[in-house]
């Protein structure tokens, strides 16, 4: 996995790309088109990819959505229902399925925020979901240690994805941009290399943290 980031593939490419581009590199590579909100097909996936590849090492719970900005009274249920059946019952029902199939010195990383460490106003459950992806993380790791699989959440800040391109339309960009202690958006690779190092042998001794990457925007 981490060759292929390091070899120059775009963390922005598509799944079709990143196929494409990997196989040339000589490596394997696959994707399933899942609905992570679907437990059937969650479960269709984690199959498929013992069938493709023999076994599972690495799960990386990566999918999630963003919310409108709302005060809490004015969210309807099927709004808050929607963040939450993928920002955190995505994340149950990947590690659900795959962690009866990995091996001692596998690795998950689940995607949470540094909205799930400290709140933000207007996006209730966007942050809620984020801060149960944490707690989940916590309670993962404590279940399968002496399993010796490892779990471990990221926290990002705002990092130049599609998330944050309707941001960028806004007279609020030119200070979220730049709301933390480096003046700058973060970059998808930023975030791919740190994924890579949770998800390697260089942080075996690792596991139920949450490694916050937002340039500094908590500490100030």
């Amino acid at each position: 996995m981490a060759k292929w980031v390091r070899q120059g593939i775009p963390c922005r490419a598509s799944l079709g790309e990143c196929r494409e581009a990997i196989i040339e590199k000589g490596g394997k590579s696959d994707f399933i088109r899942t609905d992570i909100t679907k437990p059937n097909e969650v479960e269709e996936m984690i199959d498929k990819t013992i069938d493709t590849f023999g076994s599972l090492n690495i799960l990386f719970n990566n999918a999630g959505v963003n919310c409108d900005e709302k005060k809490m009274p004015d969210v309807s249920f099927e709004e808050w229902q929607h963040v939450m059946d993928i920002n955190i019952n995505g994340v149950f029902l990947g590690m659900k399925h795959a962690i009866p199939y990995m091996e001692p010195g596998s690795s998950i990383i689940n995607t949470a925020s540094i909205a799930g460490i400290k709140g933000q106003k207007l996006v209730s459950a966007y942050s809620a979901s984020k801060s149960s992806v944490i707690a989940l993380t916590k309670t993962a790791a404590t279940e399968h240690g002496r399993q010796n699989i490892r779990v471990n959440a990221i926290a990002p800040g705002i990092i130049d994805t599609k998330m944050t391109d309707d941001w960028k339309e806004t007279d609020k960009w030119p200070i979220l941009s730049k709301a933390n202690a480096l003046r700058r958006v973060g970059q998808p690779e930023e975030i791919a290399n740190a994924v890579l190092f949770l998800a390697s042998d260089e942080s075996s001794f690792i596991t139920g943290e949450t490694l916050v990457i937002d340039g500094g925007t908590l500490n100030l």
